[in-house]
């Protein structure tokens, strides 16, 4: 079903604040997981979906958008991929850490609107593409960041195989994981280990122990 007019249901079911753990950057979130996730089923006509992610700042991004942050090297002059960029947060933090261009991907049917307004927010710009990129080949780009993208097992796969060809193709590969279930237990390198605030509604916790990694090329 098509959305009449996502940027308006943003901005009526959200509001501007800053990210807990970056909080140079501020997105239009959700305050509760239950009501904007049942809000998005009637706007769309469809029940069973998965949870909004674009309203939430989850602890992933948010150690990730921390450690671009503080590293700007890492992006600094560089194409960035934000991989299943939901609000866009990864990708936001890129831009102000330097990045020459981002591209900020995801197939949930809000997030073009999502991204467009928190860039605007931020005053940075970025693009934005609804494929799923997981189908072709990494694109051309220097960095790929992905937070919070191991929550389910046959995501999980897709991407780490993709991730893995981006890396072997000399990629930088930056991830953003709170130890989700499916997170692979070995082949990445530990850069950042942080207590990222979240809320009790959206994890088991509310602080999370999340760790930046990055992803070498396979021997």
């Amino acid at each position: 079903m098509p959305i009449a007019d996502p940027a308006a249901f943003i901005l009526a079911n959200t509001r501007l604040q800053p990210v807990p753990h970056a909080p140079e950057i501020s997105l239009w979130l959700a305050d509760e997981v239950t009501p904007i996730w049942r809000l998005t089923e009637e706007e769309l006509g469809e029940m069973g979906l998965p949870p909004p992610f674009w309203a939430f700042a989850w602890a992933g991004g948010q150690s990730l958008a921390r450690w671009l942050l503080d590293h700007p090297d890492e992006v600094a002059g560089k194409r960035v991929l934000d991989f299943a960029a939901g609000s866009g947060l990864v990708g936001i933090g890129a831009m102000k850490a330097g990045a020459t261009s981002v591209l900020c991907a995801d197939i949930d049917p809000f997030c073009a609107a999502a991204v467009a307004l928190n860039a605007g927010a931020n005053r940075v710009s970025s693009g934005f593409t609804e494929a799923d990129l997981l189908d072709a080949p990494p694109p051309d780009v220097d960095v790929i960041c992905a937070g919070d993208v191991f929550y389910e097992r046959p995501m999980a796969e897709r991407v780490l195989a993709w991730l893995s060809t981006a890396a072997d193709r000399g990629v930088r590969v930056l991830v953003g994981d709170p130890l989700r279930t499916y997170f692979p237990k070995d082949g990445f390198d530990l850069l950042a280990e942080y207590e990222v605030p979240t809320t009790r509604e959206l994890e088991d916790s509310a602080v999370k122990r999340t760790r930046v990694w990055t992803l070498p090329a396979r021997p």
